[in-house]
């Protein structure tokens, strides 16, 4: 039986477990999850024993970045699964707070990022991105890693990370990872488990739909027709809206409107009670 990580409901304990690395000499990593753990999360697990002597993953489903009416409430809690699955992928640390934890009484505090946090998911999303950035800087600062691992399926969500993490001059690399997918392109998710069987079988039209849109820019062809196109494909094969399909920046995360330019597209759709989000890179 492969030994279960360290479970850690505390900051204090948190920061006391650190020190204790820290005094021997040994580095450590940082993966923040919401739990519901899958192949994705464990290849940023992967990632980050390749790169620190220890590795903290956190669970911890995060109120403040949920808005009325999301799925907070239903969102999957499956601690025990998931610490097995830390176990099995060999993790140090589990660090599993409670809200009151992070959020004692009083707790007054807001983080806000201009621009990169206006776009896309923010637009559809408000307050989301705030409650993210709130929680990834008091996780940050609690453990102080060396390295901190984040998935590229929330690419915005990494490119705020980065710029709030050289903004507040916290030291902490911010590394991304690459989206795992499954064998017919979809992107690995949590929230996967909320589609039925046919939901299922209709949601990997949204990753075809992007994916088309990369190879139709990356020949040089008009993103915003390409854009518009897709959009069309996704809701004809059988999504009930689409947030938003663009092509932007992969840094600025600004628009891009003209082919021969650094650029990624992105997409968020809504598939009964469930929103999925992907992006794919224009080489």
């Amino acid at each position: 039986m492969p030994e279960e990580p360290v479970i850690l409901r505390g900051v204090a304990d948190l920061r006391g477990q650190v020190a204790a690395w820290r005094k021997a000499g040994e580095t450590v990593a940082l993966v923040p999850t919401m739990g519901a753990l899958h192949d994705g999360h464990l290849s940023l697990m992967r990632l980050a024993k390749g790169l620190a002597d220890r590795v903290i993953a956190s669970i911890f489903v995060n109120p403040a970045q949920f808005g009325p009416g999301e799925d907070y409430e239903r969102y999957p809690r499956t601690e025990t699964e998931d610490v097995a699955k830390l176990a099995t992928a060999g993790i140090d640390a589990a660090f599993v707070p409670t809200a009151r934890e992070m959020y004692p009484e009083g707790f007054a505090t807001r983080v806000h990022i201009d621009r990169l946090g206006d776009v896309l998911c923010g637009a559809h999303r408000p307050g989301h991105f705030d409650g993210m950035a709130l929680i990834v800087v008091k996780l940050l600062t609690s453990a102080l890693p060396d390295v901190a691992i984040f998935g590229e399926k929330d690419y915005q969500q990494l490119q705020i990370i980065r710029r709030f993490t050289a903004d507040l001059n916290i030291p902490v690399r911010i590394l991304g990872a690459p989206i795992e997918r499954e064998p017919d392109g979809l992107a690995l998710s949590s929230r996967n488990r909320y589609l039925s069987p046919e939901q299922r079988r209709i949601a990997v039209a949204l990753s075809l739909a992007l994916k088309s849109v990369r190879d139709i820019v990356k020949a040089g062809g008009d993103p915003s027709a390409a854009s518009a196109t897709a959009r069309e494909q996704v809701l004809k094969a059988g999504f009930d809206s689409v947030d938003y399909i663009e092509v932007r920046d992969p840094a600025s995360l600004e628009l891009v409107t003209a082919p021969g330019k650094p650029a990624r597209v992105f997409g968020a759709a809504r598939l009964g009670t469930t929103r999925l989000i992907d992006n794919w890179a224009v080489e």
